[in-house]
């Protein structure tokens, strides 16, 4: 009911400044009768991990576990994340400064360890101001400087207090502190406090009306400083507009509790010992149990089961945490420690990473050394490995460049070596992706040598087309074929079925179709035109008899009956046939008959070459 019946806002701005990452964090919870407000500065250079946030994280979960206004156990609160910040410092030791508000609504508890502040405002004065754990705010503590010259020395970042330090944390931790209504609360990282003065805060509050208003306020105030570099930055504002108002205490009837619960304890004095009876047996449980976890791990150990047994060894340490066993934890810690170091060198190598893979494999090396259930011989083989992994992936590279250059030859010569190297080392996380850019490679190098061969065989199909243009049918025939079996290795389906159309055309052009003779019809013919071998060749080597002439000039026409034929030896005269009256007219030096075009074809080609041979003799 106290959430109910108060009052709380809040609002809060975080961002980067002239950086590419925000290390800040702002974390709070608001339970029904508790609120928990919390702001962390990371100090580390971890790019992996966000120490502020982690810090932040485990303060809200030991709060929501047990919310509590108690002095002592929010100290335990930060010492258990101090603790878990130097347990995660693998890489670089993680480091955050914080400041942390818990109420109940009426009242309020603060810590912090670092230089993140906590400011007070009440009635618009400064009533609180955190103190900063820092070598200036020692000079100041000291006299050495003015107290308003912290915020501007040089030592002011130079921390002696903070989570993830060497060794105990000792947090500044407040005693219970009433609220009033109309308070207003603002937390900030040095990102802000550095660039608003005591002054300029406390004008920000008096003009706000909200929390928001005042967190872009301060944002402004410190912007408008403009700063050549402006660092994280994180502000946090809860005003307090109305408390939850407690009944007035009755003393009477507290001191009546009071003495009847004397009296109960005088009664059962005997509880306090039965406690202590219980606590040794839940230790003496505990205590087995850490052992049966150790041993459990111990053999995951030995089976090379790193994860398991980092699972393992973590239980036994929370157990002997428990029972307060420095010893037991120290070397549980250890020993977890060296897989956890193991299962983080095989989660690089799978993310490629050798570096990383083999930095994390020399670690566990020596972190291994005093402990036997770990096989360090396997570690070793596995750290000599890890030269092999680098070769695989350099010939990777190689091989990636070479493809990019359009080398996909040499890109698959690479990929080869590559995947020959990771099969003999088992270097199976390669295997796969090698797998991948080998097939890539092969079928950028088929389709090239394929539209080579398709360049060859367009070009012997156009050398085959000139050839056809210019009668040199043998020379066309030859293109054709060589393109046609081009096409078929290619599988250009298409393209063979028009060669082999071309070459069918081809075919027809140097093998003419001879035609049918019908011996019958030649025979006749020439019997009734008085025409056969013997009588031709007679008629071509003498001269024209006509029976009747006809001198130039004549009317009547002259007849013969025989063929005349021009140009034959021994003809009178000068070998010309004056006759316009002849069966078949003849022409000069031709072996066309044209007045026999009603003759059968086969005659005139036979009378033809009968002509032709005649003249060759």
């Amino acid at each position: 009911m106290r959430k109910e019946n108060s009052d709380f806002k809040m609002a809060f701005v975080s961002e980067a400044g002239s950086f590419l990452k925000n290390r800040d964090y702002y974390g709070c919870v608001e339970l029904e009768d508790y609120a928990c407000y919390i702001i962390a500065d990371g100090l580390d250079t971890d790019a992996e991990v966000n120490s502020a946030e982690m810090l932040v994280q485990a303060l809200l979960e030991s709060f929501m576990d047990k919310p509590t206004l108690s002095k002592r156990r929010l100290t335990e609160y930060i010492s258990i994340a101090h603790g878990w910040l130097q347990h995660e410092s693998r890489r670089v030791r993680l480091k955050a400064g914080f400041v942390i508000v818990v109420t109940d609504y009426t009242r309020m508890v603060w810590g912090s360890a670092g230089h993140s502040r906590l400011y007070h405002l009440r009635g618009n004065r400064l009533v609180l101001k955190s103190r900063d754990h820092s070598m200036a705010a020692q000079l100041a503590s000291d006299g050495q400087i003015p107290e308003d010259r912290i915020d501007q020395h040089d030592e002011r970042g130079n921390l002696n207090e903070y989570a993830g330090k060497p060794g105990k944390i000792t947090p500044f931790v407040s005693d219970k502190i009433k609220l009033a209504d109309g308070d207003a609360l603002v937390l900030c990282t040095p990102g802000i406090w550095e660039g608003v003065h005591d002054a300029e805060m406390i004008d920000a509050a008096e003009a706000a009306n909200d929390p928001r208003t005042l967190v872009d306020t301060l944002e402004e105030v410190m912007l408008s400083k403009q700063r050549s570099r402006v660092e994280n930055y994180t502000a946090a504002a809860i005003y307090v507009n109305k408390i939850f108002h407690e009944e007035p205490k009755n003393r009477k009837k507290w001191i009546k509790r009071i003495a009847i619960m004397l009296v109960m304890l005088l009664i059962f004095g005997g509880a306090g010992l039965f406690y202590k009876i219980k606590t040794a047996a839940n230790k003496a449980e505990w205590a087995t149990e850490m052992l049966e976890y150790e041993q459990s791990a111990d053999q995951f150990v030995k089976e090379q089961e790193y994860a398991k047994a980092v699972s393992d060894y973590s239980l036994a340490r929370n157990n002997s945490i428990k029972i307060k066993d420095p010893i037991h934890k120290k070397l549980l810690t250890a020993k977890m420690t060296a897989a956890q170091t193991l299962v983080d060198g095989e989660a690089h190598l799978k993310e490629g990473d050798i570096a990383k893979a083999t930095a994390s494999y020399t670690k566990a090396l020596e972190q291994s050394e005093p402990y036997s259930m770990f096989d360090r011989a396997s570690i070793q083989e596995r750290l000599e490995q890890m030269t092999t992994f680098q070769q695989v992936q350099d010939w990777v590279t190689e091989g990636d460049l070479k493809m990019q250059n359009g080398d996909y030859s040499g890109a698959i010569t690479m990929y080869k070596r590559a995947r020959t190297a990771a099969t003999e080392t088992a270097y199976k996380e390669a295997l796969k992706e090698i797998a991948t850019k080998l097939e890539e490679a092969e079928t950028k190098r088929a389709d090239i040598k394929r539209q080579s061969r398709q360049l060859q065989a367009d070009t012997l199909e156009q050398k085959g087309d000139r050839y056809n243009e210019a009668g040199d049918y043998a020379g066309a025939l030859e293109a054709y074929e060589k393109a046609q079996g081009i096409y078929q290795e290619i599988d250009m389906l298409e393209r063979v079925l028009a060669m082999e159309r071309k070459i069918n055309k081809l075919d027809e052009k140097l093998n003419p179709p001879v035609p049918a003779t019908d011996p019958l019809l030649d025979g006749g013919l020439d019997a009734g035109l008085g025409l056969d071998s013997a009588g031709l060749s007679s008629n071509l080597s003498g001269a024209a008899e006509p029976t009747g002439t006809s001198p130039a000039g004549s009317s009547g026409p002259a007849t013969s009956s025989g063929t005349t034929s021009s140009n034959g030896s021994g003809a009178a005269g000068s070998g010309q046939s004056a006759g316009t009256g002849a069966t078949g007219t003849s022409s000069s030096g031709s072996s066309d008959h044209e007045g026999e075009s009603d003759l059968p074809s086969e005659v005139g080609e036979a009378r033809s070459g009968a002509v032709s041979t005649n003249k060759e003799q």
